[in-house]
Formats: C-alpha cells, sequence, structure tokens
C-alpha cells in the first residue's frame, strides 16, 4: 500500500502548494525509490534488484544514480565519487509506473513521485533546467526542476513497478519522426534512409549513443514513446519475431546491421572513428495501411536511468555498479599526445587571440588559460534584443570567448559546480548578427554546427572551438578556478556567468578560412 504520512497532512508550506506537490505528498513512503544504495537492506533477491529500507526517507539514488556516470573514462570516475553529477545537464526527471491493479493506493501517485523529483533535485549537486512560460514567449526557470513528466499506467497483477529517467535536453532533442509509405519496407529503401538519417544525428548529443529505431506504430506517439523505452533497454524483452496478431518485436538481425554501419559512417565518438554508437535496438511495430511512422532517437553515452519496484516484500531498487573504475583502461601520459598548443589569454586582447588561433589547422589541440564568458540560450536572446534596439553587444561579448554552458550547483569545498559544453546548434542563428555587431567571435561548446556558422566565421575571422561532450565533472574539478554572474542573475542557471579557467581542453573545429572539422563527413 502507498499512503502518504498522516502525521504530515495538513495545509502544506507555501513552497510546496506554489510547486504543485499536495499536502503531506513529501512524506510519502515510495521516497527510498530515490534513495538508491546508500542505506543498504537485506542482501539482493537477486542480481538484479537489491532491497531498500522501506522506511528511509531521503529520496536520493534512482534519480541520482541515473544521472551520474557520464562521458568519458575519467569523467565517470569522478562522478561515481557522488559530488560531482558526470554531466551538468542533469535532465528532466521522468517516471513511468506499472500499478498492479492488487496495489491500493490514495490516487495521489503522481505527486508523491515528483515530490520525491524535487527533493532529489533540491538537495543535491544538481542543475534546475526546468523553465515555465509566463505568456506565450516569456519564461522563468522554476527554480526546483520541476515539475517532471510522470506517467502511471495500470496492469495486472500486485506488483509497482517504476522507471526512472534523467533525461537531457541534448539527447532528448534528437529524437526525430519521420511519416513514410510502405515503399520504405524493403531492404534497399530503408538501408538508404537509414543511413542518411543517421548521420543527421551528429555528435551534438554525446556520442557514443544507445541508437533506438522503430519502424511501424499505431499512432506517432506510440511510436516515438516506444523510442524512448527501447533507447533504455526496456524492451529488451519483446519476441524477436513478429505474428498475425501485430505483436511488436525486436530486430536484431538489423541491430547487428545497423551498428556495422554505424562504424563506418566515420563520425565515431564525437571527434571521428567507429564508436558512433555503443549498441542498437530495432524494433517493428504494426500500422495503419495507410501510414508507416519512423521513429529514431538515442540516448546520450551515458545509461541514466534505472527500474525500481514495489512488492509485498519490500521496496526494491535496480542494482547499478559502484566502482566503474575496474571496467576502465589505464591511461598513462606517455599514451597522449604532447601536440598541444596552449593559449594564456590573461592580457591578450580578442584581435589578438584570433590572430593567434589563424596559426593552426581545425584539428589543432588547444589549451586554453584566462576568463571566458558563459552564454546560452536565453543570454543570446536577451544580447539579441540588445542589438535589435540599437543598444549594441556589451562589452564583455565583445572581449572574450562565449561558452555555452549551464552549471550545476557548486558543491561545499568546491570552486565550481559540473560546468560541461552545452550544444552549439542551438545558438547558430545567432552567430552571423553577433559577429556583425562586433562579438562572439570565438564561441566553445559541444557537437558539429551549420554551414551557416562556417561562412559567418569566414566572413567575419571567428572561429568555433569545440569541446568534448561530457566532461563536466572533470572541468569543475581540475579547469575552473572561478566561477562568478556577469549578468541575468534572474535567470538561474540560463544567467551569463564570468569563469577563469586554467588548460580548459578545446579544439580548433570551424576556422576563420571556412574549413569544418566534420565537414569530411557531415557536409
Amino acid at each position: 500500500r502507498i499512503q502518504a504520512d498522516p502525521t504530515r497532512r495538513g495545509g502544506g508550506n507555501r513552497d510546496d502548494r506554489r510547486r504543485g506537490i499536495p499536502p503531506g505528498a513529501r512524506g510519502v513512503s515510495p521516497y527510498p525509490l530515490l534513495h538508491g544504495l546508500r542505506g543498504r537492506g537485506p542482501p539482493p533477491p537477486s542480481e538484479a534488484f537489491e532491497s531498500a529500507s522501506v522506511h528511509t526517507r531521503r529520496p536520493r539514488g534512482l534519480l541520482e544514480r541515473s544521472i551520474r556516470g557520464h562521458g568519458t573514462a575519467q569523467e565517470r570516475q569522478h562522478a561515481s565519487a557522488r559530488v560531482l553529477p558526470g554531466c551538468q545537464d542533469t535532465g528532466t526527471a521522468i517516471v513511468m509506473g506499472k500499478r498492479g491493479h492488487r496495489v491500493l493506493t490514495d490516487g495521489d501517485d503522481d505527486s508523491y513521485l515528483s515530490g520525491g523529483a524535487y527533493d532529489a533535485y533540491t538537495e543535491l549537486n544538481l542543475r534546475y533546467s526546468q523553465v515555465a512560460p509566463l505568456d506565450m514567449f516569456a519564461e522563468k526557470n522554476t527554480g526546483c526542476n520541476l515539475p517532471a513528466q510522470v506517467d502511471v499506467y495500470g496492469t495486472k497483477g500486485n506488483e509497482y513497478n517504476l522507471l526512472f529517467i534523467a533525461k537531457g535536453g541534448g539527447s532528448a532533442n534528437k529524437t526525430f519522426l519521420y511519416q513514410q509509405t510502405k515503399a520504405l519496407l524493403n531492404p534497399g529503401s530503408l538501408e538508404t534512409f537509414l543511413e542518411e538519417n543517421i548521420k543527421t544525428i551528429g555528435t551534438s548529443a554525446c556520442p557514443p549513443y544507445h541508437l533506438a529505431i522503430v519502424v511501424g506504430g499505431l499512432s506517432a506517439e506510440l511510436t516515438l514513446k516506444t523510442v524512448k523505452l527501447a533507447s533504455t533497454k526496456y524492451l529488451d524483452d519483446l519476441p524477436t519475431t513478429g505474428d498475425e496478431t501485430g505483436r511488436a518485436f525486436r530486430d536484431t538481425a538489423w541491430e547487428d546491421y545497423i551498428l556495422k554501419m554505424t562504424r563506418n559512417l566515420g563520425i565515431g565518438a564525437q571527434f571521428g572513428g567507429k564508436y558512433f554508437c555503443h549498441d542498437v535496438r530495432v524494433v517493428r511495430l504494426p500500422r495503419h495501411g495507410a501510414s508507416c511512422p519512423v521513429g529514431i532517437g538515442v540516448s546520450c553515452s551515458a545509461d541514466r536511468q534505472v527500474k525500481g519496484k514495489i512488492t509485498k516484500e519490500g521496496v526494491f531498487l535496480e542494482k547499478l555498479e559502484e566502482d566503474v573504475g575496474k571496467y576502465l583502461p589505464e591511461v598513462s601520459d606517455e599514451d597522449l599526445s604532447d601536440d598541444v598548443v596552449k593559449i594564456d589569454m590573461n592580457g591578450m586582447s580578442m584581435d589578438e587571440l584570433r590572430a593567434k588561433l589563424s596559426e593552426y589547422p581545425v584539428r589543432t589541440r588547444l589549451s586554453l588559460t584566462g576568463t571566458i564568458v558563459v552564454a546560452r540560450d536565453i543570454a543570446h536572446a536577451k544580447l539579441l534584443e540588445k542589438i535589435e534596439s540599437g543598444e549594441g553587444l556589451p562589452q564583455y561579448a565583445k572581449d572574450h570567448i562565449i561558452y555555452y554552458a549551464g552549471p550545476a550547483k557548486t558543491p561545499d569545498g568546491y570552486a565550481s559546480g559540473s560546468f560541461g559544453p552545452t550544444t552549439a546548434g542551438r545558438m547558430d542563428a545567432y552567430v552571423d548578427a553577433f559577429m556583425r555587431a562586433g562579438g562572439s567571435f570565438v564561441t566553445l561548446a559541444k557537437g558539429n554546427r551549420s554551414r551557416a556558422v562556417t561562412k559567418a566565421c569566414k566572413d567575419h575571422g571567428g572561429f568555433y572551438l569545440g569541446s568534448i561532450g561530457g566532461p563536466a565533472a572533470i572541468l569543475a574539478k581540475n579547469c575552473i578556478t572561478n566561477v562568478e554572474v556577469l549578468d541575468n542573475e534572474e535567470d538561474g542557471m540560463e544567467a551569463v556567468w564570468k569563469i577563469d579557467v586554467v588548460d580548459f581542453p578545446a579544439f580548433i573545429v570551424v576556422d576563420d578560412k571556412g574549413d569544418d572539422f566534420f565537414k569530411e563527413w557531415l557536409g
């Protein structure tokens, strides 16, 4: 039975009412599902699950554990220490529940699960990424990462099964729906279609990916829902053959074929190579005869989801690996190239910095030291308003590299919270206008960019520097020495920040001559 703690019923506090959490919901017993394995209970009943105390109410774990452990080998090791999340984008909280018909609740399940998400995000060093619309155009950060997406379904049985996902914006944005026809359903057409469209995913969502492809579906929304679940391995137990009833099935032969295809694309894990994907899931669904929806989506290189269940025996959590280091290769200084250009930006003007960068071709590894200005989506919209109003760009946008990012909360004793790059492509529309206004000549982020950015860099003498997707914890721990708000403090993590960095890693991806590192593979 899932029941709110009656001792905490009543009017509730004002903050809870403002965030839509009903009175008493934050004392609910399912909270151990968000606690993870910090307070261990009895030994695991199986290899897949282990018990958690039903009386524990610290809502850590399922969201927290699915958030941490993202990125490079060293990054995963840092994240497993549970201080800095591996990726600064700690995602939207998504919960899917399947409640058995013999499980009794008071009907407020979604509120209780949202309350657990609220506590996880407000108590841990995570980031508030959700923005609420005040009208059609004005928005404000909610300050707690709510609302969460909670979907609860009815099913047979006496168990309550849950799937928790922390879905970052970068990978969520690489979810696509294509309305096709019966003409696609032959090996040659499907192969051509998939190769062309998989390339368009690019590198901005932090490969290697868990790639999910769904062919068919009774509706567009069913197709995309199946993409999401397939990318989390939730549907791995589907049959591997179809039948006349229209059941869904996994096509493992096409999974193997597409994985090999992605290894020949050359895109690799962000900067070339063969490891564009960790794995592939292909699901075939029934369809209406007049339509053939196809869904393609990814999870980033981290597995940011975890299962939980409530049974009459107790509350159980999926058993996850804690010692990730034992799976990682040993990397010594001898394995790394010394061919790195160190640039000390202290005392260097923007013209001097651009002249220095112009000496080197794309692919050049850089190590940056000095001051960088951080601005992302909302900040760019506000800067464009300044240009259009005749005010022009502020001096900070003209004097410094502009880093597209938004930090997680800063832990005690650290100079910075996790602070990795966000997807560059979302700011592509601003680049030419900002350069014409005398600023944003050097930008820093992750992923490939559009031809318009390459043209703007060539026309105005600009550069795009790429950072590796997924190094947020390492950057906070090793490279960022100071963080302070520079402008737009009211926008939370989307404020304009000034950061001081030492040996910040980057690559020249687009240069002032119109060369683009990714053109070989992405055109």
